[in-house]
């Protein structure tokens, strides 16, 4: 059962605070770790966004930036940026991709680390970017873990706005996806978890495994791959509904959250599957140029693409192929929201 939204918004704001906190203060000792200075750690911690980009022009080319606000209520209220590529009409509507931005980052400065519009204009879909607000996490994280009503509501209001979203502009009403970066990345396979049947695909870059943490402690204990996914809970949620196809970025040199979290993650999707599916295995690896080296784990059900684990060597806690100069962005790496589309796009091919 949805927990009602109202009564419990307040008891989300402030668990949001405490976790944040505590998680906050958890970073800011691996940072000194790491030979950061504390008062370097502290001004990240507290900044709200690390290294801010300005908000992308309006009208760039080929297409045309929005931004409002939205949710299921006055007190669930979030921002978000939404580009729409030119051509794009009710009658032929594009596949909308969710792109969800890490702890520390807000829609403008994952828009410029992703380069989203450029992709979308290319590869044809919609970005829709929502913003988490400080007041629900003042490190501005998803509320990835916790109770199962804290977690149940941060889908209720991301869920909302995206049918809002499509509502005001039928252009992106085609297949949707989920996408994101570290708790952004969580927090899109929980959305998977938790509505299984409104998403094409989904896809983790860096994240930790869902349904791992109920607490700040476990979260973090996650994070460094010490905990793994309640399988049985998930399961059961699920209620017969079958999982979208996965899609798992993750760097091996990320300190950040352990590169095991996406392994996690892949044996939870593939411990959904009833008994007896058959699903067909492969891996290998590319390198192109100077980029950094990806290894690729593939499984394809009933001949379809459905699980795949992409494990880039060399990359730490950040956004593979990202723009320079940004916070966790890193332009060695294969651009990963190309990889992702590549594999969105497989999944609807598969599908028509």
């Amino acid at each position: 059962r949805k927990p009602t939204l109202m009564p419990t918004l307040f008891r989300l704001g402030r668990a949001g605070l405490r976790q944040s906190t505590r998680l906050g203060q958890a970073v800011a000792r691996r940072s000194l770790r790491d030979g950061q200075t504390l008062a370097k750690a502290a001004r990240v911690a507290l900044s709200g966004v690390a290294r801010p980009a300005p908000p992308p022009p309006p009208r760039p080319a080929g297409g045309r930036w929005y931004e409002g606000r939205s949710g299921p209520g006055p007190l669930a209220l979030r921002h978000y940026r939404l580009f729409i590529p030119t051509g794009a009409t009710a009658r032929r509507p594009l596949p909308l991709l969710v792109l969800l931005h890490g702890c520390a980052q807000d829609a403008a400065t994952f828009a410029a680390s992703t380069q989203a519009a450029r992709v979308a204009r290319e590869r044809q879909f919609a970005v829709l970017m929502p913003e988490q607000a400080r007041e629900a996490n003042p490190q501005r994280c998803w509320n990835w873990f916790g109770p199962p009503v804290q977690v149940e509501l941060e889908v209720q209001i991301l869920m909302s706005l995206i049918d809002q979203v499509r509502t005001r502009y039928p252009r992106c009403g085609g297949p949707l996806f989920a996408l994101g970066l570290s708790a952004g990345g969580a927090l899109a396979a929980t959305l998977a978890l938790h509505r299984p049947e409104r998403f094409a695909a989904v896809g983790s870059h860096s994240g930790a495994a869902p349904e791992s943490a109920t607490t700040p402690l476990q979260a973090a204990q996650a994070m460094q791959g010490r905990r793994t996914p309640d399988t049985a809970a998930a399961v059961h949620r699920l209620q017969h509904h079958a999982l979208p196809p996965l899609i798992l970025i993750h760097g091996d040199a990320d300190g950040v959250v352990a590169p095991s979290n996406a392994a996690a993650t892949a044996a939870l999707w593939r411990a959904s599957l009833p008994a007896g599916s058959a699903l067909k295995a492969s891996q290998g690896e590319t390198r192109r140029g100077t980029r950094l080296p990806v290894r690729h784990q593939d499984w394809r059900r009933n001949g379809h693409p459905w699980l795949r684990l992409l494990t880039i060597s060399g990359l730490g806690h950040a956004w593979s192929g990202g723009a320079a100069g940004l916070a966790f962005s890193e332009p060695r790496g294969p651009d990963a929201l190309k990889l992702a589309w590549q594999f969105f796009a497989a999944t609807m091919e598969g599908s028509a």
